[in-house]
């Protein structure tokens, strides 16, 4: 017997662009686990992320509004405590919640409304990696992107990246399962849980398993990258920056970045397949609602960029399948983006936008999801991390992108006849009143030069506080998850027969032993 509520099992990935995988389409992808999820339910074929960069990406995620509203500007901006998530609806809607693995939150609330928190993060959480948007032009090398991470592309044993996503899925089904005997014992909460691996992010380095699933040749290539002087500013100024202007790479150096990338999709789709398998072990499958994103995409050589922190599709773009109860077979096509996730997790839960302490930036998805109209197809995005110097902002509406920063030329893309993003149109006269109408939209919209100085000031702050914090000035806020041995297992103050009763599951038949 089902819960009137279903559960929620939210799988991410970091840096997985949806042209990389099968279920969106490429041809030699081996991702039968999201395919499958594909095929019983529903693919949103223009899913965006808010901002092109993990921890912004990510807070938006949780918040369902814009990194302008809540100052998530980097990936050293605080998640303020103060910002209701998606974790603390749902809670407050009676789910058990749930994060194993990346969240990447900075400051010293490392939960934001999840009652259990059952790994470490595996990037730093206080203000280490703010940018210096005064100083726009200097690497910082400690940890800026630069393109050796292509060059040492291949295959290892062991990573750490390897070793944490190993540990994610182990700790999230070990959850899983504790849930189910729970709910055997009685409680019936229905659970929200998000799993967040940190795969296929760089270093593009897979294990040999992954790795033999594919072949030298048969990885596609990048499009010709536009010379250098056809560039537009941002993408210049961000190949410089991750120093891809000035270090020539080899076709077997992009070749192998590539193919390690597909291997570590793979990897992570298996991790899809563990997931699911322990719905079905726990019989929780038919009453979960489950999807697939992920934080944003990765250019992977595409125009001669790397990683992300742009707008163009494979960093911008985020696969978005989601399948179970409630949910129609089919593809959408309307643009969306991850702030209306939050939206459609309380619609899910049985709530609505009563709920809601603060104002938010999405719609709830479920209308699409169950195969129904929806009058919004669009999908907003701001930028304003290393290497831009001044705010970036996108609207997609319908088949047009337009792309604004005030030191920069406006772009305009029409998708539905140029999807790979070879034309800027802004200045065609076919599109001259698009062009105009977006230019005054994003005038309206948002004051560029007055969140230029917003992001200054905070990185200014930031600066000095971790100055202050590495000379000794406070407690880490690197998560320790909690763990008791002395209530593990089987404990001298324990009857072993009855931790064995309580942890086997599916649980015996108390009266005669039986299943």
């Amino acid at each position: 017997m089902t819960n009137s509520r279903p559960n929620i099992l939210v799988i991410m990935a970091d840096q997985l662009a949806p042209h990389f995988t099968g279920a969106y389409g490429h041809a030699i992808a081996k991702t039968p686990h999201l395919d499958a999820l594909a095929d019983r339910g529903m693919r949103f074929d223009a899913a965006y992320c808010n901002s092109p960069l993990c921890a912004p990406s990510r807070f938006s995620f949780m918040s369902g509004q814009l990194i302008s509203r809540i100052a998530a500007y980097d990936n050293a901006s605080e998640f303020r405590a103060s910002v209701p998530t998606f974790a603390h609806y749902l809670k407050a809607l009676g789910y058990r919640t749930c994060l194993s693995g990346k969240m990447h939150f900075v400051g010293p609330d490392q939960k934001h409304g999840f009652e259990d928190r059952i790994t470490t993060d595996i990037y730093p959480s206080d203000f280490a990696w703010t940018p210096d948007w005064e100083a726009a032009d200097e690497r910082i090398d400690k940890w800026y992107h630069n393109m050796s991470t292509v060059k040492e592309s291949g295959v290892a044993q062991a990573t750490f990246q390897i070793d944490y996503d190993d540990e994610v899925a182990f700790a999230a089904r070990r959850w899983l399962f504790d849930a189910a005997r729970g709910k055997a014992q009685g409680d019936a909460a229905p659970f929200g849980m998000v799993a967040s691996f940190i795969h296929p992010h760089d270093p593009y380095v897979a294990r040999p398993e992954w790795w033999n699933l594919y072949s030298d040749d048969e990885i596609d290539m990048p499009a010709p990258a536009p010379p250098l002087e056809n560039q537009d500013p941002l993408s210049r100024r961000l190949m410089d920056g991750i120093e891809a202007s000035y270090t020539p790479l080899t076709s077997e150096e992009v070749r192998r970045a590539r193919r390690a990338y597909l291997a570590n999709v793979s990897y992570f789709d298996s991790k899809i397949g563990e997931l699911v398998q322990t719905l079905e072990e726990t019989g929780e499958l038919d009453n979960t609602v489950v999807i697939v994103t992920a934080d944003h995409g990765d250019m992977l050589g595409e125009r001669g960029l790397w990683y992300k922190m742009n707008f163009f599709e494979h960093s911008a773009r985020v696969p978005l399948v989601m399948a179970g109860p409630g949910v129609a077979k089919g593809s959408a096509s309307h643009a969306c983006s991850l702030v209306d996730l939050l939206p459609t997790f309380v619609e899910i839960a049985g709530g609505d936008e009563r709920l809601f302490g603060e104002p938010i930036d999405g719609r709830s998805l479920m209308p699409l999801a169950r195969g129904e109209p929806d009058p919004v197809d669009e999908a907003i995005g701001e930028y304003c991390a290393e290497m831009a110097a001044w705010p970036v902002f996108m609207i997609r509406r319908g088949p047009l992108k337009y792309v604004h920063c005030d030191i920069d030329p406006p772009q305009l893309y029409d998708l539905s006849k140029d999807p790979m993003e070879t034309t800027n149109v802004a200045d065609d006269p076919a599109y001259q009143t698009a062009a105009a109408a977006f230019a005054l939209e994003v005038e309206g919209r948002w004051d560029s030069a007055k969140l230029r100085e917003d992001v200054i000031a905070t990185q200014k702050s930031r600066r000095a506080l971790h100055a202050a914090m590495e000379a000794g000035a406070g407690e880490h806020w690197d998560y320790n998850p909690p763990s008791d041995a002395s209530q593990q297992y089987v404990r001298n103050h324990m009857d072993w027969t009855i931790a064995a009763a309580r942890y086997r599951f599916p649980p015996l038949n108390e009266k005669d032993g039986t299943l």
